[in-house]
């Protein structure tokens, strides 16, 4: 496994800085954003460090981390209801922490605007 010192989902998924798990696995940690922008809001992060989904992510990780998606929204309970799966890719996109993550979101009706994540 992939990690960086300095950053802040990489210290999360060691257990450094505290978080609210919801899943995990051997390559994959999901947990709730702590400033969510939906009932539900659920970061997706792999264990080891990639920069963003453009970053050469294993095939291994990058399945983990969809197939974590998937259990999440089904954990959460809104798989049927519908949700939204984003991940922002560099600073012009909003993308405040630089560790591969995807946002997911559901839990209520959403309307065609994108909404600002990072």
């Amino acid at each position: 496994m992939t990690t960086k010192d300095d950053c802040l989902f990489c210290k999360i998924v060691a257990g450094e800085i505290p978080s609210t798990k919801v899943y995990e696995d051997d390559r994959v940690l999901a947990f709730k954003d702590v400033n969510p922008m939906m009932p539900v809001h659920i970061l997706v992060v792999p264990k080891s460090h990639y920069d963003n989904i453009a970053d050469d992510v294993s095939d291994a990780d990058m399945l983990a981390v969809m197939r974590a998606v998937g259990q999440v929204a089904r954990d959460a309970g809104i798989s049927q209801s519908g949700f939204r799966v984003v991940t922002n890719v560099g600073d012009d996109a909003c993308q405040s922490v630089h560790h591969l993550h995807l946002h997911v979101l559901g839990g209520q009706q959403m309307n065609d605007g994108n909404p600002s994540l990072a």
